[in-house]
């Protein structure tokens, strides 16, 4: 039972502040957790994706624990939950077709550091669509 509990602990809730505003995606907290390319602190900041939605949601339904929870318009919100623990990082994506990248921010739900598991996700995601687009 404690294991359960353990787990059931390690989610959180989801964010309220999630989701567009003024045209961009939100800043990251103080914590070394989380990843915006609306970042300008160099800890936090992250380069946009040079891609599509689409390419985005295709590289993303092949990752583990990801599970996508909202898509609208040219946002895209999913959740990756680790394997082991339950952990839950939110991470969104807005589109910008008129220059073609993708808008990212990834984030841990709880804890302080995440030792770099944002930044290697987001990594990851642009890898995925480089390969995309080479096949």
């Amino acid at each position: 039972m404690i294991p359960l509990l353990t787990l059931l602990g390690c989610a959180g809730e989801r964010p309220t502040t999630l989701g567009e505003s003024n045209g961009g995606l939100g800043l990251c907290p103080d914590s070394p957790n989380c990843v915006s390319s609306a970042e300008s602190r160099a800890s936090h900041r992250i380069e946009p994706l040079s891609a599509t939605l689409p390419e985005v949601r295709q590289a993303i339904v092949s990752m583990a624990g990801a599970q996508i929870i909202s898509e609208q318009g040219n946002y895209l919100y999913a959740e990756f939950t680790t394997r082991l623990m339950g952990f839950v990082d939110d991470v969104e994506f807005l589109a910008d077709p008129a220059v073609g990248i993708v808008q990212v921010r990834s984030a841990s739900r709880l804890g302080k550091s995440d030792l770099g598991v944002n930044r290697k996700r987001i990594e990851a995601i642009r890898l995925a669509v480089q390969e995309q687009r080479t096949r």
